[in-house]
């Protein structure tokens, strides 16, 4: 008996030890599972962060990257430009330092005269060589010279060399034969085909560089082209379109920093920041044309200074084999002036693209004036004329665009939450979508939103507790198989064995039990923390609107102000300048 009362024992020990180190592996599996849980959560977020983190990187390297090449680029260009053009400068320097040496008398005919002949060899096909070539044998007083010379330079190129010459005659105040050079262009001239150089006529119109006959005959020829150019709608619709497009480039960024909860919570946020960005042009819009219209310009004290710096202009404006250099040196630097974004480069560069094209109409010459006077070297005077005379497509296309952005604004706002929130459990809780208009008192919102919070919460968490049907099971099971070995053994282990398995087995269960009893109240603690931060966004985004749709009518109502300076332009097309009542004096002429 005692035999058997010790191998009982014994057998009763070894399988207690087996159900021990069965119920301590399955707490470390189970603490194990746990934890792999949290590395995944926890590297699920540290790849999503790393992600965005690389995705910020890339798309900085990008612009990095982008800036760089057009940095090199630019200096390509110009070196290009110098290369093949750079024999140009030389020309242009001395044409109009050639007229002031004649007004000071301070070099000699024959010096003048040959460096006329040597810029003619040296920079053949360009017109302006044999324009100073004529201006030398002027001097000398070599007729015969000077009308080669003058027909030559007009084979070359007729529109310059005839702007050329009567700006010339008109600095030398020689006005009847300045006017009909001046006629003589005007009347070879397409308004629907004007060259380059035309912009020089705008830059006389606002000097007054031409005197009374000259400034009477441009008016009435200007107003002429005005008129049949006005009479096509696509010329029109174009104009309209290019101010447009003005008033587009001039949005300023409303960006998320400024309205963060409602960009995050409001599904119509892209639409708002657009609608808020446009209507805070008008302001931009306002400071700018402001400036332009009432800038104090310098204005030269003598006419001969004036009609030098128009001179400068002409023989400065680049040659038409140079255009494809200039747009592309245009473009790179517009790459390198919004910081390697080349789309929008692209778009500064495309709403620049008629100033450099071989010729433009007249509507175009005028909006070229008006919003990038440095494309075609006028001043800021020739600026404001422009400005004043594409009065009405500026105010169609401000009209259009104040009417686009006013019916972009939402109608109804909304609030949106649908996401996925990692718990530390078997699956992320994820939050299906709701929705909430904010018409809505936000009493009412928030109601709304926590009672959807706690239908589709409370089910999750429920679902991660204790599941007492297969425990059990295996449990009785359990104890039903040791209740047998018991009974093979002896009629006493029937009793013990069943009791310390049955024991065991509601240790582990009740362990189990208390593990996911902690993992609900975990979960339900971070579903309550995520719930209340979804009601403090929430919050936040309904106060956000309210101080948007303060911002949005403080904006809009400068549009008023921009309606009255268009207005005003009306009144500001008067082309006489300072000099328009002036003669040029008679020193220093020498023909």
């Amino acid at each position: 008996m005692s035999d058997i009362d010790i191998g009982l024992h014994n057998k009763v020990s070894q399988l207690n030890r087996l159900v021990v180190q069965v119920a301590e592996q399955v707490g470390h599996v189970s603490g194990q599972v746990v934890a792999v849980q949290a590395g995944q959560q926890q590297t699920q977020g540290e790849l999503q962060q790393l992600r965005d983190e690389f995705r910020a990187f890339a798309a900085e390297a990008r612009l990095a990257a982008a800036l760089q090449r057009a940095e090199t680029k630019v200096g390509v260009v110009e070196d290009r430009l110098d290369h093949e053009f750079g024999h140009h400068k030389v020309v242009r320097r001395t044409a109009v330092g050639m007229l002031q040496a004649f007004d000071v008398g301070l070099v000699s005919e024959d010096t003048v005269r040959a460096v006329g002949d040597q810029l003619m060899l040296q920079t053949p096909r360009y017109w302006l060589a044999p324009a100073l070539v004529a201006l030398a044998a002027w001097s000398a007083d070599d007729r015969g010279l000077c009308d080669k010379a003058v027909l030559e330079a007009f084979r070359r190129s007729p529109s310059r060399t005839a702007l050329f010459f009567a700006l010339v005659l008109r600095r030398q105040g020689r006005g009847p034969e300045s006017t009909r050079w001046l006629r003589h262009y005007l009347l070879a001239q397409d308004p629907a085909r004007l060259g380059r150089e035309f912009a020089v006529i705008l830059e006389a119109v606002a000097q007054g560089a031409f005197g009374a006959d000259g400034r009477g005959m441009l008016r009435q020829v200007l107003e002429q082209w005005q008129e049949l150019l006005a009479a096509d709608p696509e010329a029109q619709a174009a104009q309209t379109a290019r101010w447009g497009a003005e008033l587009s480039a001039l949005c300023p960024t409303v960006t998320g920093d400024e309205f963060p909860f409602l960009m995050q919570v409001s599904p119509q946020w892209p639409q708002l920041g657009q609608v808020l960005s446009a209507a805070r042009t008008h302001q931009v819009v306002l400071d700018k044309y402001t400036a332009v219209m009432d800038g104090e310009i310098s204005a030269s004290e003598r006419i001969e200074d004036a009609v030098d710096d128009i001179l400068d202009r002409l023989v400065s404006e680049y040659d038409n084999e140079e255009l494809p250099l200039r747009r592309e040196l245009a473009y790179q630097q517009a790459v390198v002036a919004h910081d390697g974004d080349e789309a929008r480069a692209r778009v500064a560069a495309d709403a620049d693209a008629a100033a450099y094209e071989e010729s433009l109409d007249y509507l175009t010459v005028q909006s070229t004036a008006a919003l990038n006077p440095g494309a075609i070297g006028t001043s800021q005077a020739t600026r404001r004329l422009a400005v004043a005379a594409c009065r009405e497509w500026f105010d169609r296309a401000h009209q259009s665009f104040a009417m686009a952005y006013r019916q972009a604004v939402p109608q109804d706002v909304e609030a949106r939450f649908d996401a996925t929130y990692p718990v530390g459990a078997a699956a992320p809780f994820v939050l299906p979508a709701w929705s909430g208009s904010f018409r809505t008192p936000l009493d009412e919102l928030q109601r709304q939103l926590a009672e959807h919070w706690e239908r589709h919460s409370r089910p999750f968490v429920a679902a991660l507790g204790f599941d007492w049907a297969g425990p059990m099971s295996i449990a009785v099971l359990v104890t039903l198989a040791a209740l047998a070995l018991g009974s093979a053994i002896a009629p006493a282990a029937a009793v013990l064995f069943p009791l310390i398995v049955g024991g065991v087995a509601a240790l582990l269960v009740n362990q189990r039990r208390s593990k996911a009893a902690a993992l609900q109240a975990a979960v339900r603690a971070r579903l309550d923390a995520a719930r209340d931060e979804a009601l403090h966004r929430l919050r936040g985004a309904s106060a956000e609107l309210v101080q948007w749709q303060h911002a949005y009518a403080a904006a809009d109502s400068v549009e008023r102000q921009v309606r009255q300076l268009i207005a005003s332009l009306d009144t500001r097309t008067d082309a006489n300048s300072p000099f328009s009542g002036r003669v040029v004096s008679q020193e220093g002429t020498s023909a």
